[in-house]
């Protein structure tokens, strides 16, 4: 039983397992963040487009389409802005490691040649 114990420690205290816990906490709080985006911002500005028709009024025949649009709406809306936030931060970022390479392999080509010259 001590073991059992011991293992499971060793699992929950693992570094991804806290971020993990991490993550999904920060995401809780930043999905009222874009529930507020979406709905408050995002989907009233297709509401001119639409004559103020609201997407859960649309109805083909007892199906509710209107719900299942705004659902993949707010998908779309969602993915989109996520994209936007990943690029902004990727963007941030300040090593990178390609041009590193780049240089790395530059530099042994350019000591290969001087080499080959003399």
């Amino acid at each position: 039983m001590k073991n059992f114990f011991q293992e499971f420690k060793q699992f929950a205290m693992r570094g991804n397992v806290i971020d993990l816990a991490i993550g999904i906490i920060i995401g809780g709080a930043f999905q009222k963040i874009i529930s507020s985006l979406v709905g408050d911002i995002a989907m009233p500005a297709f509401n001119p487009v639409l004559g103020g028709l609201e997407f859960k009024d649309i109805h083909l025949g007892s199906l509710a389409v209107g719900n299942f649009i705004e659902a993949t709406l707010d998908f779309v809306i969602i993915a989109f802005f996520l994209f936007l936030a990943i690029k902004i931060i990727n963007n941030f970022k300040k090593d990178n490691p390609k041009t590193e390479e780049v240089n790395k392999q530059e530099q042994l080509l350019t000591e290969i040649r001087d080499l080959l010259k003399k």
